[in-house]
């Protein structure tokens, strides 16, 4: 099995050995489990289901010459070995972008801080990024400042808080009995999120808090890029996670840790990756925005629109090019088949979706919102910004109705939405600043 790229220095000595016995400790009953479920899907892989693979005919769209052609023709999107990188790899690799009359270069980056850095910096023209990043960025915390741009929302749900092993022997199996397990004080605990202001750490910090677990004062927080996750709790670095797959199931099919809870169970259909880039790069490049924007919802369609095109995803975004692992580990949770290495397993209905119909793709205002109100309770900011003037300079929905008339997706009716998140609390955006102030644990 392959497995991460690169480790940090404190991993480095302990799991090489660690990494070339992996998880041959899977049980042989195991292994056929995994593999008769996995066989469905390889069922769908028939003459006509291997056509619906095959992307339409390339054609001359309306918005692909004269004034309105591209400004570029090359565009260069950066992204981090995650299963919800999935629509911007196909989207280049299905060549929906040529339709659009671009080219996309799908680039993969070491970490969520290399990211930020190259969009600021212009060696990216966009990225799959974490939508919280692109707010920290826009305001100044979390890096250097710059006006930042959303262009679509790439992903719902599919991410997971996961807990080591050590945890589950001493009793802590979910959050109340994590939370009791915190209380007793034995040691210090340390849970790893990918990026400051960015959507992981804000789906940890919830959790934790809804267990009555302050995230800043109970426990440790330290940031490791997604791929090193699994190495770093093999060899002790943390205790906790929380990160996007495949890591999660990467964690339970190596034996070292299992699903406490999913980010669906904390914020049903939450807004996740978006495609991001900086403010100047579309006032530049209006039309190749667009294009760009056009490609990725073509792609993000096509992945949702059937289990084999789903599989064929998980085949092309496993190879060494993009997420480097196993195909299998990526399958099962994109398809919604969820075990949670306890011994239970289930049919999630809200597994990661990348188009659902185009409700996935909108830049709501009020979700660009909803990680403002994160960033002002645990202190990242230090007054309450005007939450609604932030969203709509960062959330191009102007772009986005473009692009979604040239792809002929759906809009909705309104620019902001509602939800109802693990603590019973409903989000919506009216009052963003009550909302902030509201909870009992906070920075």
């Amino acid at each position: 099995m392959k497995h991460e790229d690169s480790l940090p220095p404190t991993a480095l000595a302990e799991s090489s050995a660690e990494l070339s016995v992996e998880s041959s400790v899977e049980s042989s009953a195991d292994a056929q489990k995994r593999r008769n479920f996995l066989r469905q899907g390889a069922t769908l892989m028939t003459g006509a289901a291997l056509m619906g693979m095959v992307p339409p005919g390339i054609r001359s769209a309306a918005w692909a010459a004269g004034s309105d052609a591209p400004e570029k023709k090359e565009v260069r999107i950066g992204f981090i070995p995650l299963t919800d990188c999935s629509s911007v790899v196909m989207a280049a690799v299905n060549k929906f972008d040529e339709k659009y009359g671009i080219k996309i270069i799908a680039s993969k980056e070491a970490s969520w801080a290399a990211v930020r850095d190259k969009l600021v910096n212009g060696e990216l023209d966009a990225a799959h990024v974490l939508y919280g990043l692109v707010y920290g960025v826009h305001l100044g915390i979390g890096g250097p400042k710059k006006d930042m741009a959303v262009l679509m929302s790439l992903n719902n749900n599919g991410q997971a808080v996961t807990l080591s092993n050590q945890l589950k022997d001493k009793g802590a199996i979910n959050g109340p009995s994590l939370a009791k397990l915190i209380a007793k004080k034995e040691r210090e605990y340390t849970f790893a999120q990918t990026f400051p202001t960015g959507t992981h750490a804000m789906w940890l910090y919830y959790w934790l808090a809804a267990q009555g677990i302050d995230p800043f004062k109970d426990v440790k927080n330290i940031v490791v890029p997604p791929p090193q996750m699994v190495a770093n709790m093999r060899v002790g670095n943390m205790d906790g996670f929380c990160v996007g797959e495949p890591w999660n199931n990467r964690a339970i099919i190596d034996k070292i840790g299992f699903t406490a809870a999913t980010t669906q169970d904390i914020w049903t259909d939450h807004p996740e990756k978006v495609l991001g880039t900086t403010a100047d790069w579309v006032a530049k490049n209006p039309n190749t925005a667009r294009a760009m924007t056009a490609a990725v919802l073509d792609a993000g369609r096509w992945i949702d629109a059937s289990l084999a095109n789903r599989r064929f995803t998980a085949e092309t975004v496993a190879q060494k090019a993009y997420i480097n692992t196993d195909m299998d580990v990526i399958l099962e949770r994109m398809l919604g088949r969820y075990s949670n290495g306890l011994g239970k397993t289930w049919d999630d209905k809200n597994h990661m979706k990348f188009f659902n119909d185009g409700a996935v793709n909108f830049p709501y205002l009020s979700d660009g919102m909803w990680f403002l109100t994160q960033h002002r309770r645990w202190g990242l900011l230090k007054s309450d910004p005007d939450y609604l003037a932030v969203a709509k300079q960062i959330n191009r929905i102007d772009v986005y109705k473009q692009a979604a008339a040239a792809a002929k997706v759906a809009l909705p009716k309104s620019d902001m939405r509602s939800s109802k998140l693990i603590d019973g609390v409903l989000w919506d955006g009216k009052d963003p600043k009550k909302y902030a102030a509201s909870f009992k644990i906070h920075a």
